[in-house]
């Protein structure tokens, strides 16, 4: 009998237009199979079964009647920092505890207006802050293919529950490489798409000039087609931009011959595991192979990325995260006086890690400080942007690791939160250049951990990107690994 839940999200699509299984089957799959092995990954925090499965026979009736569009009927799961109305959106947090959202974030609405159905919400670093998985108020996600080790994250829920086959396709977000470096740790392909690509109206706001909302799927083509469905201007996000939209995915067929792609020495460093350096230039070869010609590139501030991106992020946050409060929603504890409570409720309702860059933040926006750190860190940014524009003058796409390591056990780094932040110098660089960047499974670790081959593309071309990343995808066989039997 075939198992619904390993289906990609176009070969979920393929069979209901087929008419060889209803979207009420593969809901009632996906939750077999949550029930089977979510005990071990944790990967959900929220599920309305008896909801998701009326939204299924919903969209089964639809496609009966002659109507509905190709991925009517197709489920997939939501990282839990974005608004859906009528569900709880936590953010990983205790300090939402009982709040409901009243709408639907844009992307949301966009996916329902092509049919999909939301089968639950998936767990998440609190506020969408670390790179692990282990902030979260409700315990840390798994990794699938060695459940003592972390998923990565922020988004890690959404990476592991894909790569278990809890769920067929699903949402995350990216601030400094919370798709891609789950994504790389849990053997997916996590795309973030360039800053205003899509529209951030309704995913609760850490880093505002940074957060990027993406697709964690099993393959590029689902990354590109789940691109399709929810990008576009959206005039309730100001950042949102007025780039076509039409035909994303379309040059996925194409090859990669004759393409140059660049290799950034100093993506390359001490330090690095050997195994994770194996297998990016390996997967560097096959491109060769494929027809493309290797460039090398320099990308000469990337040593300051990881200081830049820590001063910036923290900086919006702690601007961002002032709204939680015990005032206008989620929990409250009570205090002799307006300023006690707010004091009481945010240091009962946020997460250690929360508070440590929430402290930095207001430090560094501090009278004094802010031109020393802020303003600067804004300058650096510029400087990183041109160095990839200059790249870009001679390649089409840049191939890198997507992490030094692959993931580690859980507790490992948590004492040590340098240690985790620059584990991040990959990923961050493409969020301050606001670029595009996909994260493809390269291969395996010794020890049978997934790594990942990051491939950044200049903004607002995702479809080369995906094109590169779809060509070596199909030239290689890791994409079709699984993790959990």
């Amino acid at each position: 009998m075939t198992d619904h839940s390993r289906l990609t999200f176009e070969g979920a699509a393929d069979l209901l237009a087929s008419g060889g299984a209803t979207s009420a089957d593969l809901v009632r799959a996906l939750f077999n199979r949550i029930d089977a092995v979510d005990k071990t990954v944790c990967a959900y925090t929220w599920l309305d079964r008896e909801q998701a499965v009326r939204d299924a026979e919903a969209a089964d009736t639809l496609r009966a009647s002659g109507g509905g569009g190709r991925y009517t009927g197709v489920p997939i799961a939501v990282k839990d920092v974005l608004n859906v109305k009528d569900q709880p959106c936590t953010c990983g947090s205790r300090i939402l505890e009982g709040y409901t959202a009243p709408y639907d974030a844009t992307v949301i609405r966009r996916l329902k207006d092509a049919g999909v159905v939301i089968c639950g919400r998936v767990n998440m670093d609190e506020f969408a802050m670390g790179s692990s998985n282990e902030n979260s108020a409700f315990g840390p996600v798994r990794n699938p293919w060695q459940p003592d080790h972390v998923p990565g994250g922020s988004s890690g829920g959404s990476a592991a529950a894909v790569a278990a086959d809890e769920a067929i396709a699903a949402l995350g977000s990216d601030t400094g490489g919370s798709i891609r470096q789950p994504a790389s740790f849990c053997g997916c392909v996590g795309l973030k798409p360039s800053y205003g690509r899509v529209s951030r109206y309704g995913l609760t706001a850490y880093a505002s000039s940074l957060d990027q909302i993406g697709p964690i799927t099993k393959t590029v083509r689902d990354a590109a087609a789940l691109l399709g469905l929810i990008a576009g201007h959206d005039s309730a996000d100001s950042t949102s931009v007025q780039a076509e939209t039409a035909g994303i995915g379309d040059d996925l067929g194409k090859g990669i011959k004759g393409m140059k792609l660049g290799l950034p020495r100093e993506y390359f460093i001490d330090g690095m595991d050997p195994d994770v350096e194996a297998r990016v230039r390996d997967a560097v070869e096959v491109c060769r192979g494929l027809g493309a010609e290797i460039v090398d590139v320099s990308l000469p501030r990337t040593k300051y990325a990881v200081g830049t991106y820590y001063i910036i992020a923290t900086a919006e946050a702690s601007a961002n995260l002032a709204r939680f409060d015990g005032v206008r929603y989620g929990a409250r504890v009570e205090g002799d006086d307006p300023i006690s409570m707010y004091g009481a409720t945010r240091a009962a309702g946020f997460g250690s890690e929360v508070k440590r860059r929430i402290i930095l933040g207001t430090y560094v926006l501090s009278s004094g400080y802010y031109d020393a750190y802020y303003l600067r860190a804004q300058k650096v940014r510029t400087l990183i942007r041109e160095d990839f524009d200059h790249a870009f003058q001679s390649c089409d796409a840049i191939l890198t690791p997507v992490a030094p390591t692959a993931a580690y056990r859980l507790g490992e780094n948590t004492d040590d939160p340098l240690k985790m932040y620059l584990g991040d110098i990959f990923t961050v660089t493409a969020n301050l250049a606001g670029i595009c960047g996909l994260s493809v499974p390269c291969g395996f670790t010794s020890a049978h951990l997934p790594v990942g081959l990051q491939i950044l593309g200049p903004a607002f071309r995702e479809n080369t990107i995906l094109r590169v990343g779809h060509t070596y995808e199909q030239a290689t066989d890791w994409h079709t690994r699984r993790a959990m039997p």
